[in-house]
């Protein structure tokens, strides 16, 4: 195997594809060794290194070409070992951990002296979280050390949610992909913190607002874009496709690029298009369900993506639950250029 050396002394594995499986023993096994590897979580597939060795945490930031001023979120099987990572948790955090951990929900803690400050990106806080997919929960629980796992994609593409998406982008720098199928909520978690006693939502996501305040009462949003993020993912492009993207009223944008006669796609929530090809079009939910679409967005865009087609034209969805986490989404990915 031919295999490209890194300064940091570890290795990307640039000539032979990724093992894709379910082999717990052989992920742990990378992993303790500072290797990288592709884990499945409900949300997104993540890509993964010891959270608290310096040199993966910089490799995971090589492989994807990610900044590293754009924090990571640590990930661990259990609310019980957070505590090992973080200096304490505030009561309201504790109360949002405790009703939906394992899931969708990223806290951002103060963290102790061990988490490396390439993680955090120099900050104090640390994002954490508890994933719910179960091959991975067995990983993290046979773990004596946190994962740093960010989307296991190039950076600034579109999030992989089947292992399948990981080979074609990343299967080439990395030794193993832990294949769970296909990510049952398709949108990144939703980030929550405090500032003073009021809790803040850093990132709209799989996990909607309104639960939230059913636990804590009103809460504030704060999901806005950064070239200085203070939490995972808020770069104000992101999650885009390489073709140009382009979000607005399909009403209008139709028949303006139909008289240009430019090749384009679309994505809608359950609307079909006449003047369409019907492979050219994509629908997230035929019923308009917003849970269907999240699960079904960043697949769908992909897809999209490898058509022969100039670009993307997409709406937005209902401002209400989850609709508010994938128009996040789709904006971002309009942001590009």
């Amino acid at each position: 195997m031919v295999i490209q050396r890194l300064k940091l002394g570890l290795t990307i594995f640039a000539s032979k594809m990724a093992i894709i499986g379910q082999d717990i023993a052989q992920a742990k096994s990378f992993l303790e060794k500072g290797e990288l590897v592709a884990i499945p979580t409900e949300t997104v597939y993540g890509l993964a290194g010891n959270a608290l060795n310096a040199s993966a945490v910089a490799l995971i930031f090589e492989t994807k070409n990610r900044p590293s001023f754009d924090p990571l979120i640590i990930h661990t099987s259990s609310l019980e070992r957070v505590g090992d990572f973080v200096e304490s948790i505030p009561k309201p955090l504790y109360q949002l951990a405790q009703t939906f951990w394992p899931g969708p929900l990223t806290l951002l803690l103060p963290r102790k002296s061990l988490i490396p400050d390439l993680v955090t990106s120099g900050m104090e806080r640390v994002a954490v979280r508890v994933p719910q997919h179960p091959l991975t929960q067995k990983l993290l629980a046979a773990l004596d050390f946190p994962l740093a796992a960010p989307s296991a994609n190039p950076f600034g593409y579109i999030s992989p949610t089947t292992a399948k998406h990981v080979e074609a982008q990343l299967g080439a720098k990395i030794p193993y992909i832990l294949d769970g199928g296909s990510c049952e909520v398709g949108l990144e978690s939703t980030i929550v913190g405090m500032e003073g006693d009021h809790v803040i939502v850093y990132r709209l996501g799989g996990l909607d607002v309104a639960e939230i305040e059913e636990v804590v009462g009103s809460v504030s949003i704060k999901s806005h874009s950064s070239s200085n993020p203070q939490a995972p993912g808020l770069l104000e492009s992101h999650y885009a496709p390489r073709k140009p993207f382009i979000l607005g009223d399909l009403d209008s944008l139709v028949p303006h690029y139909k008289a240009q006669n430019v090749e384009f796609a679309v994505l809608s929530l359950s609307r079909e298009i006449e003047q369409v090809k019907p492979e050219h079009q994509i629908q997230l939910s035929e019923k308009g369900d917003l849970k269907e679409a999240a699960q079904g967005l960043f697949a769908s865009m992909r897809k999209l993506d490898e058509l022969d087609v100039e670009l993307i034209l997409a709406e937005e969805m209902p401002a209400q639950g989850l609709g508010n986490a994938i128009n996040d989404r789709l904006k971002r990915a309009a942001a590009k250029g």
